[in-house]
């Protein structure tokens, strides 16, 4: 799995011209699943992300999670985030079919909910318009197959 977590003071998924999604102080977190993922990955990324310590404490330095802050998770689905750019027009076949990927976003987005956290998101395949007020910025980027 890959993921691109944003430290947010708010953001937001559009569907259609419907917000499906919105969060305040927390993290927009884009989320690409690969074929060889599986529920432990999910779980392992999950709790990785959940304990990150990238809220600034009393003294400014990073050392708060978002249980901490009383923050929220955006979840959106981003396939794009396995694109092959070898070429200018970049590949996806990197990304895992929707019948594995679909089951271990909801998990993902599930067990983030088990630890006590408010979960928004947006739709998995759906074309989909993201805002967001970077905090920071902070951005940090996971990818499970790399330590």
């Amino acid at each position: 799995m890959r993921a691109v977590v944003t430290r947010v003071k708010h953001a937001s998924v559009t569907i259609d011209g419907k917000i499906n999604g919105q969060i305040g102080e927390g993290y927009l977190v884009l989320l690409g699943v690969a074929p060889n993922d599986t529920h432990d990955t999910a779980v392992k990324l999950a709790d990785k992300i959940c304990n990150l310590r990238i809220f600034e404490d009393e003294n400014d330095k990073m050392n708060l999670n978002l249980e901490q802050v009383g923050g929220s998770l955006l979840v959106v689905s981003q396939f794009t985030l396995f694109a092959d750019t070898s070429s200018r027009r970049p590949g996806f076949s990197g990304a895992a079919k929707p019948d594995l990927a679909i089951p271990l976003y909801e998990d993902f987005m599930a067990h983030c909910r088990e630890r006590g956290f408010t979960v928004e998101h947006g739709e998995f395949g759906a074309k989909m318009e993201v805002e967001s007020l970077n905090h920071g910025p902070v951005t940090i980027l996971f990818d499970t197959d790399r330590p």
